[in-house]
């Protein structure tokens, strides 16, 4: 099942459970992980796009390397609120790989990579350091964001 909203996607796992984030971006893929009380999310691997049914294999296995309950898909939203072609391929991506049978919450990510950016200028880490670990970080802040809403509910 696809939610956009988080209580209905909460009511899915009921006993928490771990967690994984996805940043999509046109030629890779950001992965993050939450532990099961939902309590902190952490950067994990970068898939780099290729064909789908490729993407889809590597996102299988990384899931694979946990006990995930759910997805959470960072959905890019303009600031007006309104719906962009980013976002349509969000959803496309979504409804592809709901056969994995895990509930995904699709999450407004407005703004998720320009703010890590800015943290990452801050810390004094290099553009190529940032170029390899902006995509993972996103996820990151995407996953946090949606787990710091389910649990104030």
């Amino acid at each position: 099942m696809i939610f956009t909203d988080k209580n209905a996607f909460a009511e899915t796992l009921p006993d928490g459970g771990v967690l994984i984030g996805l940043d999509l971006g046109t030629k890779t893929i950001g992965t993050a992980f939450c532990d099961a009380l939902w309590t902190f999310a952490s950067p994990a691997d970068l898939i780099r796009r290729s064909k789908f049914a490729k993407d889809k294999a590597a996102l299988s296995a990384v899931i694979a390397s946990r006990p995930v309950r759910g997805i959470v898909i960072g959905l890019p939203i303009n600031l007006d609120g309104s719906e962009s072609p980013r976002s349509q391929s969000s959803r496309a991506f979504a409804r592809n790989i709901s056969d994995l049978a895990l509930p995904i919450l699709l999450w407004d990510e407005r703004w998720s990579t320009q703010a890590v950016e800015r943290a990452m200028i801050s810390a004094d880490i290099s553009r190529a350091k940032r170029a390899e670990r902006i995509d993972c970080a996103a996820a990151a802040y995407i996953l946090q964001g949606a787990i710091d809403a389910l649990v104030r509910d």
